[in-house]
C-alpha cells in the first residue's frame, strides 16, 4: 500500500494520536476528502452530479407515494416525511455528487490554503456539481411527467409537496435554507465519526429537515421543476422566489456557518 492509500486508509482514532483533537482528526479526514474531490476531472463530476441529481428525485418520489396513501392527519405527516430521506440515503451511500455536500467538503482545503488557484478549483467543482445536479433533476422531472408511471392521486401528491414548498416566502426560503444547508454540514462531518449505522445516521439527520420543512435547493428543485411542468407556478417565482434565496441560504448553513466555525475551531487548537 502506498503512502497516500495509507493515509486514505487512516481512521479518526488513528488520527488523533497525531492530531489536538477529535475535530481536528474528523477535519483532517474532511479536507482529504475535498482535495480528491477538487482535483476529480470536470466530466467525471458532472456525470456523477447529473447521476445524484436523478436520484435525487427519488425524495419527492417516496414521499409523495406515502402522501398519497396515507391519512390527511399529523402522524400521517410524521410518516410520509420519511419518504424524504431516501434520495439523501441513495446518493450519499452510492457516492454521488451532491452540491449541498460540497458546501463542506472542497471548501476545507480552500480555507486550509486559501489560494487563488484553490478559490478556482473550488468554484469549478461547485459550477459543475450544480449544474450537473440540475441536469438530472430536470431529466428525472420530464421522465415522471411524460411517461405513465404514477396514477392521478400520486401525481396530485407530488403537485401538494410543490405548493406547500412554493407557499414560503423568500425570506422563509432562505431561513429554512440556512438551517438545511447547517443540518447536511453537520451530517457530512458526522459520517466521517461514525464507523457503522451510517444509514441510520442520514435518515435522522434529513428526517428532521423533512419534519421542520427545511428548504433544500436539489429536493426542492425537483418540487418546483415538477409544479411548473403542470402550471403550478412560473419561471420566475421558481428562481427568484425558491431557487436564489435557497440556494444562498444552503451555502450559508453548510459554509459560511459551519465549515468557517469548524475550521477556526480547528485552528484554535494548534
Amino acid at each position: 500500500m502506498s503512502e497516500a492509500e495509507q493515509k486514505d486508509a487512516q481512521s479518526v482514532d488513528e488520527l488523533e494520536e497525531d492530531l489536538p483533537s477529535t475535530s481536528a482528526a474528523i477535519h483532517e479526514l474532511t479536507r482529504r476528502d475535498g482535495e480528491k474531490e477538487i482535483n476529480r476531472d470536470v466530466m467525471a463530476l458532472l456525470w456523477s452530479a447529473i447521476a445524484g441529481g436523478m436520484t435525487m428525485s427519488t425524495s419527492m418520489i417516496a414521499r409523495g407515494i406515502l402522501t398519497a396513501y396515507l391519512p390527511d392527519s399529523d402522524i400521517g405527516f410524521l410518516f410520509d416525511a420519511a419518504g424524504y430521506t431516501i434520495g439523501f440515503i441513495l446518493v450519499i451511500v452510492a457516492n454521488q455528487q451532491l452540491f449541498t455536500e460540497n458546501t463542506l467538503t472542497p471548501v476545507l482545503p480552500f480555507m486550509s490554503e486559501p489560494t487563488l488557484r484553490n478559490f478556482g478549483k473550488l468554484m469549478r467543482i461547485w459550477g459543475t456539481v450544480f449544474l450537473g445536479n440540475m441536469i438530472g433533476c430536470a431529466i428525472a422531472v420530464w421522465f415522471i411527467t411524460v411517461m405513465p408511471v404514477f396514477d392521478d392521486k400520486v401525481s396530485s401528491a407530488f403537485l401538494k409537496l410543490g405548493t406547500e414548498m412554493m407557499a414560503n416566502s423568500p425570506l422563509e426560503m432562505f431561513a429554512k435554507g440556512v438551517m438545511a444547508g447547517w443540518l447536511i454540514a453537520t451530517l457530512v462531518w458526522m459520517l466521517h465519526r461514525v464507523e457503522s449505522g451510517h444509514v441510520l445516521v442520514i435518515f435522522i439527520v434529513t428526517y428532521i429537515i423533512a419534519i421542520g420543512g427545511f428548504t433544500h435547493i436539489i429536493v426542492g428543485a425537483v418540487e418546483a421543476m415538477y409544479l411548473w411542468a403542470h402550471g403550478g407556478t412560473d419561471l420566475r417565482q421558481a428562481i427568484v422566489d425558491f431557487a436564489l434565496p435557497t440556494l444562498i441560504g444552503n451555502m450559508v448553513g453548510g459554509t459560511l456557518i459551519f465549515a468557517l466555525m469548524s475550521h477556526v475551531q480547528v485552528k484554535s487548537d494548534e
